[in-house]
């Protein structure tokens, strides 16, 4: 009878249940193809990936959400360029739009993200076990055989969970399956000369600082006095050198200004004003103007946002997460609590203290929390943004070269293009007055391949796992791969290659991936279905260009487009041609980036391979929302025949202004 109830909860577990948890209690031990430790958005992914190649899976949360920091408040999405975001990742972000009545979004609610990830794991039917942590590993030489979790919440011996498989997945942000494991890796940020970089380690820079004058002392010109809170007592080191310190975490919050879905935002237990005197001093030099001088306030559906960092002092509890990456349990509970309570602490200031101007305090005390998000957490999201921990040192490390192009990866299964983006590490005093360090933003470069390589360890540590979250790149390299996104592609990616070390029983690390790369691209959403047709400007076998076209570096889908300015009345013209490799009917976009003195209408003509369909597109009804340099316009639904050419011209026939010609997309009806 026992094992009759044992069996009828493998069932149920395995066919996803909302209580997981409780499930996970009576359940001893899993025996799966693929483990998959991490239920971010990487993992969720990863784990639909290998279910649907026909692997049994087994995917493990510590926590009780699926999403990671995508369902935990980062819906404002950080995306760099539109043209990395392959496979499944797309596939989300046009669920989203699907449940918003558009193609794509990329803004969306928490708890709309949740739903869709859920539906992943449902639809798949993998393995989900939540509330379960790490605390043990086993080795038979550079082979990890099996992991032990326990309960998170109520952790006990006869609770633990054994669970054995042939390749094991890290998709946490922590780092915490590979570190166990004995794979190298490094905390901080490496100096300059380690990498030959240029924008590593200590850095004063201007952004997200504090403007000259500020005094960082409890009683102003007195050093005696001491420090105000959240200044370090540590003298500024040599710019370019190395050390441990970590960028600083947040949480994204999502507020709503929407009354019937409001709750107050009241004070927080253990509120401590004197945390936000540095404000009050930074705004005596810089005056207020409205909340958003504080806060990177990001509109959201059905008036919630998502809320960033801004400026000099604002929701980055800058210095107090160095210990967080390889702290145990409890250390990590608490740096995480008292980042909630400082950020809720923060918000409680803004909208009360009396010493902030009554016009702020007014702005601020139209939001509150959303009484439909986070039902099960008082409202507030469980995910702390961990936007660096643990960074693996594998076969190659990612670097400032490649994310600027002067180096090339041949092997990527991924790419990024987002500015190299580091937020503050320190708070100190420099020169008598505060100053933040550490903060990055540079950019400029276009999309650039993510090596294999940086997604596998070194041979000798271990031979089946996959680190696609804290993948092997320096610590300014990491901070332009690692958007969500990205982290979804690598888990698809990570996952198509652990498949492959099974059916060929190899290690990762001799994984053909040049048959990991023709997979990704022939089944992008990993369910055999017809892939859509991608035809940029770049793609010259495909392209035909008539006239004279100048080419944009940067802001277009991909790494260029092509721009149209002549005065000359010549009708310049730039025909994109798929390669259909099934007859169906195609629904076709455009994509139109945001261009200065764009036209204001475009010319399209639309050829199936029978008929010509022309279009005009107003440039008033092109609405571009979010981090994006633009939006895709719908052309219509076609028939497209395998056996005859067809294609997407746009001309300058008309133009009043610049014409654009970057990418067409053909879509098969599903």
């Amino acid at each position: 009878m026992k094992n009759f109830k044992v069996i009828i909860l493998l069932i149920i577990v395995t066919h996803f249940s909302m209580a997981w948890p409780l499930y996970a209690q009576n359940i001893k031990a899993f025996e799966a193809d693929v483990c998959i430790y991490g239920g971010t958005c990487a993992g969720v992914i990863a784990a639909y990936t290998a279910k649907k190649m026909g692997k049994t899976v087994v995917l493990v949360e510590p926590g009780n959400h699926l999403g990671g920091m995508t369902s935990g408040g980062l819906g404002y999405t950080d995306i760099g360029n539109k043209y990395v975001v392959t496979g499944l990742a797309r596939d989300f972000y046009r669920k989203i739009g699907q449940h918003y009545g558009k193609f794509e979004q990329w803004i969306f609610e928490p708890k709309v993200a949740e739903d869709i990830f859920n539906e992943y794991a449902k639809t798949a039917g993998f393995t989900v076990l939540m509330g379960n942590r790490l605390i043990k590993v086993n080795k038979n030489g550079n082979l990890l055989t099996e992991m032990v979790v326990e309960n998170s919440l109520k952790p006990t011996a006869h609770t633990n969970i054994i669970i054995k498989a042939k390749e094991f997945i890290d998709c946490t942000y922590e780092g915490d399956l590979m570190a166990r494991s004995g794979v190298s890796y490094t905390v901080g940020r490496e100096a300059n000369g380690q990498y030959h970089e240029t924008i590593n380690g200590v850095e004063v820079m201007d952004g997200h600082q504090f403007p000259d004058g500020v005094d960082p002392y409890k009683v102003p010109g007195d050093p005696k006095s001491g420090l105000l809170w959240g200044i370090a007592n540590a003298s500024l080191q040599a710019m370019g050198s190395g050390d441990k310190k970590v960028q600083a975490y947040n949480f994204r919050i999502t507020l709503t200004n929407v009354p019937e879905n409001r709750i107050a935002i009241t004070r927080p237990e253990n509120y401590d004003p004197q945390k936000y005197e540095l404000l009050l001093r930074l705004k005596e030099k810089a005056p207020w103007k409205s909340i958003n001088d504080v806060l990177i306030i990001s509109k959201m559906p059905n008036g919630k946002t998502d809320i960033n960092n801004k400026g000099g002092f604002s929701t980055d509890m800058i210095g107090m997460n160095w210990n967080y990456p390889e702290a145990d349990y409890e250390t990590r509970l608490k740096i995480r609590e008292d980042h909630e309570t400082y950020t809720k602490g923060f918000l409680y200031f803004l909208g009360n203290d009396p010493r902030i101007p009554a016009n702020i305090r007014n702005e601020m005390k139209q939001w509150g929390y959303p009484k439909d998000e986070y039902t099960d957490n008082g409202n507030w999201t469980p995910q702390l943004y961990i936007r660096e921990a643990r960074r693996m040192i594998g076969q190659m490390v990612m670097t400032q070269q490649y994310c600027q192009g002067k180096e090339i990866a041949n092997d990527g299964v991924a790419m990024a293009a987002y500015t190299m983006d580091s937020h503050n590490c320190d708070r100190q005093v420099v020169n008598g007055m505060v100053k933040n360090e550490g903060n990055v933003e540079v950019g400029g470069f276009g999309p650039y391949p993510i090596s294999y390589r940086a997604i596998v360890p070194k041979p000798a540590e271990v031979a089946n796992i996959l680190v696609p979250v804290c993948l092997s790149a320096s610590h300014i390299a990491y901070g332009s791969i690692r958007m969500e996104p990205v982290f979804m592609v690598l888990g698809q990616s990570a996952a198509v290659a652990a498949c492959q070390a099974i059916d060929k029983k190899i290690p990762v690390q001799l994984v053909d991936v040049k048959a990991v790369q023709k997979l990704l691209k022939n089944n992008p959403l990993a369910d055999g279905s017809t892939p859509e047709v991608l035809v940029d400007n770049d793609d010259t076998a495909h392209v035909q260009i008539t006239g004279d076209w100048s080419v944009a570096q940067s802001g277009g889908y991909g790494p260029t487009y092509l721009i149209d300015t002549s005065k000359t009345g010549a009708l310049n013209s730039v025909k994109f041609r798929p390669e259909i490799i099934k007859s169906s009917n195609y629904n076709v976009y455009v994509y139109f980036p945001k261009t200065k003195n764009a036209s204001a209408k475009t010319h399209i003509t639309i050829f199936n391979g029978t008929n010509t369909t022309e279009k005009i597109i107003d440039q008033t009804t092109i609405q571009v929302e979010g981090q994006t340099s633009g939006e895709w316009v719908s052309l219509g639904s076609y028939y497209l025949s395998k056996n005859k050419q067809a294609y997407v011209q746009i001309s300058s026939k008309n133009a009043n202004g610049t014409t654009v010609a970057d990418a067409v997309l053909f879509v098969p009806s599903r």
